[in-house]
């Protein structure tokens, strides 16, 4: 059976109207995406949230009452809360109270399901519970767990902080090998010089549906937030012949908890050593201008700021009105339609076309072996055989740096 949630939030004098409206529409989506049933939201405007309790004593009166009428088993604040105010808000209204960053934790906890995801999502939870133990007693001791308690949550974390210690360590060094492991496919790819391709963009924009189109792949697609959270790389063919590897990333969001940012950096690494960025964009969601700003907030914290990128404006068939695209280069596409799916492979070429240094080689007829590696690692535009010479002309597009550059 759902939990019956309660979201708590404060609006502050700066915050903007319309901003506020779709961070609350955002975290309803996630209580929803936890299983949980939002049954009420209590919000207060005001400069700052109280200092002790988030909200007024008012606003607290207003959260016994519904506690009571309607048999809350959470309240889930929209902001980040510190032990103090977890703390006090528990022992005033005797009902467990996370916030929202435990749950996108909580989330990710029961999305994970490769090895690597897993540990990752546990160091964040780790983290982000030990300077909260304190307050955490009545929400880690619910009767059959619950919202915010999947993962560590579900052991007596306030029992032993040095356990806690001892498995953060523990975790940091498994995760290292994972990290060595995927730095070794990084050098062998760079040594091969294969062209990266990574698909970035706000939580259920749509990069698991095209990534699955481009790839006749089969990752988790769901209308739904974080559908996707282990990264999943694959094999793609450009129109010219050209290969790449295109890898499907774990979607971003705005006030994403820090631990889980510095706990998936191994894996966000990926989209720092990509050549090429793929951003995708919800066209047609009214807050699209500011999922886009966070995302590019996001890859500046990764330092992948200055990689060439494209921006997709998907969910073309959705969009209400006449839309103006805010990034160049772009392209308004339905990653559902194949027509869509061709210009986006083309518009990539395009861009390959203006980062890389154009060659103009001829090549003896037994050089059939060179002429495939050019076909592969190249972006070949142009391909001649000379009867009278017994040669191949070509003509096309090649990293600066790569050994084929004569």
């Amino acid at each position: 059976m759902a939990e019956k949630i309660l979201i708590i939030a404060v609006q502050r004098q700066t915050d903007d109207d319309l901003h506020f409206h779709y961070s609350m529409e955002e975290i309803k989506s996630l209580s929803k995406t936890a299983r949980g049933e939002v049954v009420d939201v209590i919000t207060q405007k005001r400069n700052q949230p109280h200092p002790a309790t988030y909200l007024g004593k008012g606003k607290i009166e207003e959260i016994d009452l519904i506690i009571e009428s309607e048999e809350i088993d959470l309240i889930i604040a929209n902001d980040e809360l510190s032990a103090s105010q977890m703390r006090n808000l528990q022992n005033r209204t005797g009902v467990s109270v996370i916030d929202r960053s435990q749950l996108i934790l909580d989330i990710f906890a029961s999305r994970a399901t490769s090895n690597e995801g897993k540990l990752q999502v546990e160091l964040a939870q780790y983290q982000y519970l030990l300077p909260r133990l304190h307050g955490q007693g009545l929400a880690l001791s619910r009767l059959a767990g619950g919202i915010g308690t999947r993962g560590p949550g579900e052991t007596k974390l306030e029992s032993d902080r040095r356990h806690i210690n001892r498995r953060i360590n523990e975790i940091k060094r498994r995760l290292q090998t994972v990290v060595n492991q995927r730095e070794q496919y990084r050098k062998r790819r760079r040594l091969n010089h294969t062209f990266n391709i990574a698909i970035v963009g706000y939580t259920n924009a749509g990069k698991s549906t095209l990534f699955n189109r481009l790839t006749d792949s089969d990752s988790f697609e769901e209308d739904q937030l974080f559908a996707t959270l282990d990264p999943m790389s694959r094999k793609l063919k450009l129109p010219s012949g050209l290969s790449a590897i295109i890898t499907d990333t774990v979607g971003f969001m705005q006030d994403l908890p820090t631990e889980l940012i510095a706990a998936f950096k191994s894996t966000l690494e990926e989209v720092s050593e990509a050549d090429l960025i793929f951003h995708v964009v919800d066209a047609s969601h009214p807050d699209h201008d500011q999922q886009q700003a966070t995302v590019l907030e996001l890859l500046e914290e990764l330092n992948a700021d200055h990689i060439p990128m494209l921006t997709i404006y998907n969910k073309r068939d959705q969009i209400e009105g006449d839309f103006i695209p805010m990034l160049k280069p772009s392209i308004v596409v339905s990653a559902l339609v194949e027509s869509d799916r061709q210009d986006i492979l083309v518009e990539t070429e395009r861009l390959i076309k203006k980062i890389w240094r154009k060659y103009q080689i001829t090549l003896p007829a037994d050089q059939g072996k060179i002429l495939q590696q050019y076909k592969q690692h190249s972006l070949m535009i142009r391909e001649v055989f000379l009867e009278e010479q017994q040669a191949y002309q070509i003509e096309g597009y090649l990293p600066e740096d790569h050994p084929l550059i004569r």
